[in-house]
């Protein structure tokens, strides 16, 4: 019986190659004659890699005289394009980086290849991570245009979006659209804020979002080294565990101190914590304030309720919630988060988010956090650094420069608000300011936050629709897990984001959320792998078979 790759998961691939029911260079040659079919209609890949063949040929002959590298062996993984290759560019999107061959390879890169992974390809992601303009669509770049969403693979219609963006978010700023059509096994993402969470759900994908430090950020352009990770997307849990694992590798990395956090299991193996059983007896908090319920945040300003959930959601996480307790979960509700219901508006976490825009710049940026603006100017000139000769520019300001330059070649489309009101911190002299500010982050997010929540209520996990706990779980740098689980009718829009007669949206994927405290991949692994096998919800876009 042939071995077809069409959402063939990753395990089965390795357990094909194992019994010789096909080679690497024949699961290469399918992706590619995959890639070959489909790209032009979804722009999910900024480079493949043209040495791919000659790499499957040489893991072929390691596997036939005995030697298996890793979990991974003979299996082709893609990159989001903001994660050093030597032998591939590394572009983050952006213009200016477009002929980056870096001098060396991200401590991720080097770890997948540890494990025998095939590097086919370096993925469309929205430019610089989705940290250079407001208001740009998820996965542009000024270097590759658009990527569209399998689900729904047309432009949008609408007049005041009609710039040939995508009518579906492909989300977050890692595309999932590849592993979503069969490009390759899995691919590896990275988040600051909702960057591996929003496209695995966008895209109906099982997306792990590590506690920063288990994975190196090394080798990664960067946003702020305070929320960075990178972190995998599969079609499958048991996958994404494996695909964990070997990002990991085996000891911490002597260039990423945060990679001592979390204790790594034994032989980095994910996968002895997936059981059918593991929701049984679990405690699964539901946070309904906000993130299921509209909230008013505490403040002398708009009464206007925040948050929630429309009828068709809030029905289906009504079916998750009757599967978990059908699964044996205890489930806690509500489970409300201390700091999204607390009375005082300054320790409020709604009304804290990070300063983004031209009207929180400086000296506009008092009610809100410094901190990724801050860590952007530290974090990404201390990237430029590392590349030495390599780099096209030297500096944050440099890049800022250059874009201006090559503006009438397609740079900033959008313009780089937010590179601007990253430029203008002075790591020195707003340093107080952006601990300060950080040490509030950590107080809502966490202390008053997750953990609050998680201690009073005795938690294992807690269940957030779609994607949304990105924000609060990111600030701490917490793991969440998302699971796919149903595909929702998108509304028509009322006023500008009414679509036009005629034109009808196709149904979006939706999935669920399991956040844990720091270092909780083990029990998320497993209560996400249980609820995907009680529910199997999974299946491929039709348009792309």
């Amino acid at each position: 019986m042939p071995v077809s790759v069409v959402e063939t998961s990753l395990a089965d691939l390795r357990t094909a190659l194992e019994q010789k029911r096909i080679t690497s260079r024949e699961i290469v040659q399918q992706y590619l004659a995959r890639i070959a079919t489909y790209e032009d209609r979804l722009n999910a890949v900024i480079t493949v890699n043209p040495n791919a063949l000659a790499i499957a040929d040489s893991l072929d002959r390691e596997r036939a005289s005995g030697k298996i590298r890793g979990p991974l062996h003979g299996i082709p993984i893609a990159l989001k394009d903001n994660i050093q290759t030597v032998e591939m560019t590394t572009t983050g999107g952006a213009m200016a980086f477009a002929d980056l061959l870096p001098p060396y390879d991200a401590t991720v890169t080097r770890n997948l290849k540890a494990a025998g992974a095939i590097i086919i390809a370096k993925t469309q992601l929205t430019e610089l991570a989705n940290w250079t303009a407001t208001g740009m669509p998820g996965n542009y770049t000024g270097l590759t245009g658009y990527s569209m969403n399998p689900w729904d693979p047309r432009r949008d219609p609408r007049d005041a979006t009609f710039d040939g963006r995508p009518v579906m978010n492909t989300g977050g700023s890692s595309s999932g659209v590849g592993t979503n059509v069969s490009f390759w096994a899995g691919n590896v993402g990275t988040e600051t804020s909702g960057s591996i969470l929003s496209p695995a759900q966008q895209n109906f994908l099982v997306g792990i979002k590590p506690t920063v430090g288990r994975v190196s950020r090394y080798g990664v352009i960067p946003i702020t080294a305070d929320q960075d990770t990178p972190g995998p997307m599969t079609r499958t849990v048991r996958d994404a565990a494996i695909m964990l694992g070997a990002l990991e590798g085996t000891s911490p990395d002597a260039n990423d101190a945060a990679t001592k956090v979390c204790t790594p299991p034994p032989r980095n193996d994910y996968t002895v914590f997936l059981g059918a059983d593991k929701l049984k007896g679990a405690r699964i908090g539901i946070p309904r304030a906000f993130f299921y319920e509209p909230t008013v945040p505490p403040a002398g300003g708009s009464a206007t309720p925040r948050g929630g959930l429309n009828a068709t959601q809030n029905a289906a996480m009504d079916e998750v919630i009757a599967v978990l307790k059908a699964q044996g979960a205890v489930i806690v509700d509500p489970a409300d988060i201390p700091s999204v219901v607390e009375p005082v508006p300054v320790n409020n976490f709604l009304n804290w988010n990070p300063c983004s825009g031209l009207d929180q710049a400086k000296g506009r940026d008092a009610d809100c956090s410094i901190a990724f603006k801050y860590g952007m100017k530290r974090d990404f000139n201390t990237w430029l650094t590392l590349l030495g000769d390599r780099a096209p520019v030297k500096t944050l300001l440099g890049l800022r420069q250059w874009n201006i330059a090559h503006q009438r070649a397609g740079a900033i489309k959008y313009g780089q608000a937010l590179l601007d009101i990253s430029d203008e911190m002075d790591v020195q002299a707003d340093r107080a300011r952006y601990e300060a500010d950080r040490r509030k982050d950590i107080l809502l997010s966490a202390t008053n936050g997750i953990d609050a929540a998680m201690k009073a209520h005795h938690l294992d996990a807690l269940l957030f629709p779609g994607a949304t706990s990105a924000n609060i779980g990111a600030r701490p740098g917490y793991p969440t897990i998302v699971v796919p689980y149903a595909l929702l009718p998108v509304p028509q829009g009322q006023g500008a984001q009414a679509f036009p007669d005629g034109f009808s949206p196709r149904p979006a994927p939706f999935g669920v959320s399991f956040t844990a405290s720091a270092c909780g991949e083990p029990t998320l692994v497993g209560l996400a792998y249980a609820f995907e096998q009680a529910t199997k919800k999974r299946v491929r876009p039709p348009l792309f078979p």
